[in-house]
């Protein structure tokens, strides 16, 4: 292939089988199609109770046969490489449409040279498991030595390998190798009878290397700090308040809450209440909003996406005003613009979607402490565990795991057990404070739609939104 051998040769796969592929692909008028070849090995250690009570590892290879009419797709996936099956695939995806057939590439292109966001210094393959358990021994040992109440801990490492390969009928070839790893680190502790659950993760696209001292040391505190505080806390008042956001991992708002909902499939389908926004005003001219794939060793970070596009990042809110939604290559047919690099699939087995990478707002012209400093009454949120969102409206209702009350300006009480409800169009038309804090998060996020997961990441700097609902016990 020009530009150079693709490390799919070596399960067999050559330019004439995918040549030969994407021509039964379009042989009934498909008016664009697209191979998606993956290759990934994923490892995962897990200790309990002080012992290593997990031990998995799994090889995935396949491939994706993607055909494109209009707005419709149709799709068939294979774990065989051989020719035979790939165009079963090609056949089967064909089947939506029914015209005459159209021209193949005669010749891939690689294009231009692209970036390399996550160089590995050794690869995960390399790490031998007599390497990770030391990791997680000593991990567990310092959390149960870091406070006494500590009773139980739980870890998990988890690394994957991946290589993609995307060859379509414009002739286009991307490659891209797609190191992750996870760790996460949970504690339960117990107090006068009181037993409270916590942990900490982190995520990156990274090697072994990225467990460094530092980041080890603040998985640890993090677990321990966050569950221990709980026995302090206690439910907040119920009602309409001020929400404090913190940096960081409050991030997990903007993206449920709002960054769906600017994700093109739906907004060309006319169920996201973005769809008749563009260049209008949606929230304060000191609000940015980006989606970016470009953050060094970041878990949404990628160098190309699965529709082999450069993967760039993407302004959706500038000055306030709606300037771009999230597209792949349907959308961005659909709205007449080029794609932004946001076309996503969990594995071979899916088509690609509109999704988001790492999703953020920039920073603005507040001082956080002028922020908490505002608040007569309200609440501070520090992090979340979950929540429901309803995209095509926006409306939200998140659970707070850890966060504080906010007295005449000061952080006071911890709570717990909280319920913030609201809109995200309209919570973010309320964001009147915006910090210079951007802090991107580092846990491993993983975003699910359609039945689909894929790995993101998200930040915030601290914010204010003048007002949300509330619930909880407290008087």
């Amino acid at each position: 292939m020009k530009g150079g051998m693709t490390s799919f040769e070596r399960f067999g796969v050559t330019e004439r089988m995918i040549r030969e592929a994407l021509a039964v692909a379009l042989s009934r008028g498909g008016e664009f199609a697209d191979l998606f070849f993956q290759h990934a090995v994923t490892s995962d250690l897990g200790l309990e109770d002080g012992e290593v009570n997990r031990a998995h590892a799994s090889v995935s290879l396949g491939v994706g046969v993607r055909v494109v009419r209009g707005d419709q797709t149709g799709y068939g996936y294979s774990e065989d490489l051989t020719l035979a099956a790939l165009l079963e695939c090609a056949r089967t995806a064909a089947a939506i449409a029914d015209g005459p057939a159209r021209a193949t590439p005669t010749a891939f292109h690689v294009g231009t040279a692209r970036p390399d966001r996550y160089p590995l210094r050794r690869a995960w393959e390399q790490v031998t498991p007599e390497e990770r358990r030391p990791l997680l021994a000593g991990l567990n040992a310092r959390a149960f030595a870091a406070d006494p109440r500590i009773r139980k801990v739980n870890l998990r490492l988890r690394s994957e390998d991946s290589t993609i390969l995307v060859a379509d009928s414009k002739g286009r070839l991307a490659e891209d190798r797609q190191p992750m790893t996870v760790l996460s680190l949970s504690v339960m502790a117990e107090q006068d009878g009181r037993r409270e659950q916590n942990g900490y993760n982190v995520a990156g696209r990274a090697g072994f290397e990225f467990y460094t001292p530092d980041r080890l040391d603040r998985l640890v505190r993090q677990a321990v700090d966050r569950t221990t505080i709980l026995f302090e806390a206690g439910p907040p008042p119920a009602g309409e308040l001020p929400v404090v956001l913190a940096a960081g991992s409050s991030g997990i708002l903007l993206h449920e809450a709002i960054g769906h909902g600017m994700e093109a499939d739906f907004n060309r389908k006319g169920t996201s209440i973005y769809a008749d926004k563009l260049g209008k005003p949606v929230a304060q001219p000191f609000v940015n909003i980006v989606d970016d794939a470009t953050l060094p060793g970041a878990r949404g970070t990628i160098n190309v996406d699965d529709e082999g596009n450069d993967a760039g990042r993407t302004v959706l809110v500038e000055d306030g005003v709606l300037t771009s939604y999230l597209h792949d290559e349907i959308s961005a047919r659909h709205y007449g613009v080029a794609p932004t690099g946001n076309g996503r699939r969990q594995s071979y087995r899916h088509p690609p979607l509109p999704r988001m990478r790492s999703t953020y707002m920039l920073p603005g012209p507040h001082d956080p402490a002028e922020i908490i400093a505002s608040v007569k009454r309200g609440l501070y949120c520090q992090n979340f565990s979950n929540g429901q969102v309803n995209i095509g409206a926006g409306d939200f209702t998140f659970y707070v795991k850890n966060g504080f009350l906010i007295e005449d300006g000061k952080l006071t009480r911890p709570v717990k057990d909280v319920n913030v409800i609201g809109n995200g169009p309209k919570a973010l038309e309320r964001v009147d404070m915006v910090g210079d804090d951007l802090e991107i998060d580092e846990g491993g996020w993983t975003c699910g739609k359609d039945g689909q997961s894929v790995p993101v990441s998200q930040g915030l700097p601290t914010v204010r939104v003048s007002s949300l609902t509330v619930g909880g016990r407290g008087p």
